[in-house]
């Protein structure tokens, strides 16, 4: 409840008194509050997407306020992220955003008349990893690892605790954190705990960050959340070869729709990856299984 009460402290007068007015139970179980101008506020929980009760529909204004308290006033200070679409907050929560795109040169250069915006919040659940992390460490090294789920199943939160495990165990652990949602970080500090030993380069394209990574900070363990690009897919084949060893997260339901994915075929066909973590949901709970990659033939 401490981490939904932070996160809708950015919200407007009306709409943080609608959310702190939920249930404590209904607190707990809110993973995003989604706000479209013009619409009825919801909420989207383990089973779905509700309307939040005894609310009128959302203005533009309320939108706008929003994302000027996100910000803390100060717009010009997150345009790096708001051209991606998003701006993290603190305590880690993050704050998607969709409007009009602002083009230049073939890039967004900003995202204006902010139409929907998406506060995720971020909760640590540790010790989720906990059965991931006995799996596949050894005794000085861990197996390469690929966790797969669909948006929103809780990849990253599973991704983060298993970083803290290993770091908390000695493991120097690099993350190259391109999008800043494993540490969060919100005005130069990490939000979220990843570790004793782990150090971490945010902001950066993944495929520049493990070069930087590999040769600066001696890592035995990189972690990346999300592997995007072709530049990815080298610099993950240069770290494996240097005898570091690779976590990573794919959007896919199954094996069978990373290989339909040129990125990801090449690199199940390389044999890169010794596990695949599948994180499914049952009974409105989420559990995650770890596989040999062998046994789903990759």
């Amino acid at each position: 409840m401490d981490s939904f009460r932070q996160a809708v402290s950015i919200l407007p007068e009306r709409l943080r008194e609608l959310a702190l007015a939920l249930d404590p139970g209904e607190m707990v179980g809110v993973e995003e509050i989604r706000l479209r101008a013009g619409r009825m506020p919801a909420l989207t929980c383990p089973d779905g997407e509700v309307p939040m009760m005894g609310a009128n529909p959302v203005t533009t204004q309320e939108i706008e306020l929003l994302v000027q308290n996100a910000s803390r006033w100060s717009l010009h200070t997150v345009l790096d992220q708001l051209r991606q679409g998003y701006m993290t907050t603190r305590g880690g929560h993050r704050l998607g955003l969709c409007g009009t795109a602002v083009m230049e040169g073939g890039q967004v250069r900003t995202i204006r008349e902010i139409t929907s915006a998406n506060l995720r919040i971020a909760r640590e659940k540790r010790g989720c990893a906990s059965k991931i992390a006995l799996h596949i460490k050894g005794k000085n090294s861990v197996a390469n690892t690929l966790i797969i789920a669909p948006p929103g199943a809780g990849k990253t939160t599973l991704l983060r605790d298993l970083i803290r495990q290993l770091s908390d165990c000695r493991l120097r652990v690099a993350v190259a954190d391109e999008r800043g949602e494993l540490s969060a970080m919100w005005q130069g500090a990490p939000q979220l705990d990843l570790g004793q030993s782990t150090d971490v380069l945010a902001g950066c394209p993944k495929a520049v960050a493990i070069e930087q990574l590999l040769r600066g900070m001696n890592p035995q363990v990189i972690a990346v959340d999300e592997i995007t690009a072709g530049e990815d897919v080298r610099a993950i084949e240069q770290a494996v070869g240097c005898g570091v060893s690779l976590l990573a997260t794919a959007h896919a339901r199954e094996v069978e729709d990373l290989k339909r994915r040129p990125l990801y075929r090449e690199l199940l066909s390389e044999g890169i990856f010794r596990y695949l973590v599948m994180i499914e949901r049952r009974s409105g709970r989420r559990e995650a299984r770890v596989v040999p990659a062998e046994e789903l033939g990759c």
